[in-house]
């Protein structure tokens, strides 16, 4: 698959995690946020609780469940870049949490899975 075409059908997983959370009453803080050379796909408010999840796509199962992708590695960047967003942010009173939405469309068969609280800090 061309750079582009991954690059677009992640910007359109990216799109529908971020409908999906608007529809369960999230409220979208920011998408792609860079600090440093890490990067929060999309970062939310649930009520008092602030969330940093990490959007996964899949277009095969070759490699397994996209949820799975999110590696110790990714975990610490995620966690560094977080740090960053509170920080600069000067967040406080807030509860932070980590998610991870899954989506995948192979062939026929699309899947958008929310998994809440998916690592910890």
């Amino acid at each position: 698959m061309r750079k582009r075409n991954r690059r677009s059908f992640g910007t359109e997983a990216e799109n529908l995690a971020a409908n999906f959370l608007e529809n369960k009453g999230y409220e979208i803080l920011e998408r792609s946020y860079q600090y440093g050379h890490k990067e929060i796909d999309l970062i939310c408010r649930n009520e008092n609780t602030i969330v940093f999840v990490e959007v996964k796509a899949a277009r095969s199962d070759k490699f397994g469940e996209p949820q799975s992708w999110v590696t110790e590695s990714k975990q610490k960047n995620l966690i560094a870049a977080a740090q960053g967003y509170i920080q600069d942010h000067d967040v406080t009173g807030c509860d932070f949490r980590f998610d991870v939405i899954a989506y995948s469309r192979i062939k026929n068969d699309v899947r958008l899975n929310h998994f809440e609280s998916a690592f910890y800090a």
